[in-house]
């Protein structure tokens, strides 16, 4: 019972470590369907059109719902950390023969007394760590939203298909209408409440991809 208890654990366990592949064309990702661009009334007696009206003193930069804008991915993040801890500790304690009278006590033929020595306690702890991580290209993504205060809501994913798999990436955030470009682009380090992701799928990706079983034995379920 106890085999087949352990089993089950670990069935149970596996299955919660299975993760659903990633498929593109996910509606959250999803360009702005025309359904959703807000439409201004028609002015009657004319074709002007202020919805589709570009300025001549307008410089392209992205400013409504359904505009599309180049992120620019520049991400570099590099942390570092050193611990280390020692600790030192000794003690001693004498207790002489007590006497009565100028007479030293005993029992059993012995004398009472003791000596108490604790030898050192000696502990030594180190540790490091060492990460860095970087991500270049660019993904062309659409507005979503324009705030009250002007900022641009954007998300959008780009899909590449290989010839071992797909590579995807994904962004979502927010623009300050000040720090896009002249040419339409905007560095992604200047992305609000930025989410960014790049991975994969198919065999490549599949290969570096740790079993179920082999997490199940590294994870905290794993009683020894």
């Amino acid at each position: 019972m106890i085999r087949f208890a352990l089993v089950l654990l670990m069935c149970v366990a596996g299955v919660g470590c299975v993760q659903t592949p990633v498929k593109p064309d996910r509606a959250y990702y999803a360009p702005v369907s025309p359904q959703q661009l807000q439409q201004p009334k028609p002015v009657d007696g004319a074709i002007f059109n202020a919805y589709t009206n570009i300025n001549i003193y307008s410089d392209g930069r992205a400013h409504r719902v359904g505009d599309i804008i180049t992120v620019v991915l520049s991400e570099q993040t590099q942390s570092s950390k050193t611990a280390s801890t020692s600790t030192d500790k000794s003690s001693s304690m004498s207790l002489p023969q007590a006497t009565v009278l100028g007479s030293g006590l005993s029992a059993f033929g012995l004398p009472i007394s003791a000596n108490l020595d604790s030898t050192g306690n000696t502990f030594d702890g180190e540790g490091s760590s060492d990460m860095s991580n970087s991500l270049s290209g660019d993904i062309t993504v659409t507005v979503h939203e324009v705030l009250p205060n002007g900022i641009l809501v954007v998300r959008g994913e780009k899909w590449l298909t290989l010839n071992q798999g797909d590579e995807y990436i994904t962004v979502s955030g927010m623009v300050r209408p000040q720090d896009i470009e002249s040419d339409n682009t905007v560095e992604s380090t200047k992305l609000a409440d930025a989410r960014i992701a790049y991975s994969g799928t198919g065999s490549v990706q599949n290969s570096n991809v740790q079993g179920w079983l082999s997490k199940f034995f590294i994870s905290p379920l794993w009683p020894f």
